[in-house]
């Protein structure tokens, strides 16, 4: 796991927390950010575009293939920033999870 802080005066205003995947159509790694987050008073000041561009150099630099995330679909002004960057919404993709019971009875089943 990975990160980055932004700061503005010595106060940290913004933090980006990625990790590497792997993508098996093109054979090579990609950045995966688990969460980028600038705080509410620093939006605007273009701290996630910064973030994300330079997730985006580590990924030319490695020659990965992709920078991934997740948005909730209810996070417009979210959406819009990222399809303004030029990101394109994966909707044929649907996120599963085994947490909680259903992660421990998974994980006690029998073969």
């Amino acid at each position: 796991m990975f990160g980055h802080v932004a700061e503005i005066d010595g106060q940290v205003v913004g933090i980006c927390i990625w990790f590497l995947n792997f993508s098996t159509w093109d054979g090579v790694h990609g950045i995966y950010l688990e969460d980028l987050y600038v705080t509410p008073e620093a939006r605007g000041r273009g701290i996630g575009k910064a973030s994300l561009q330079l997730l985006a150099r580590i990924c030319i630099e490695r020659g990965y293939s992709r920078l991934q995330w997740q948005v909730l679909d209810w996070n417009t002004p979210s959406i819009q920033f990222y399809e303004s960057l030029g990101s394109v919404d994966l909707a044929e993709w649907r996120t599963h999870r085994l947490s909680g019971d259903a992660l421990v009875a998974l994980a006690q089943s029998a073969d």
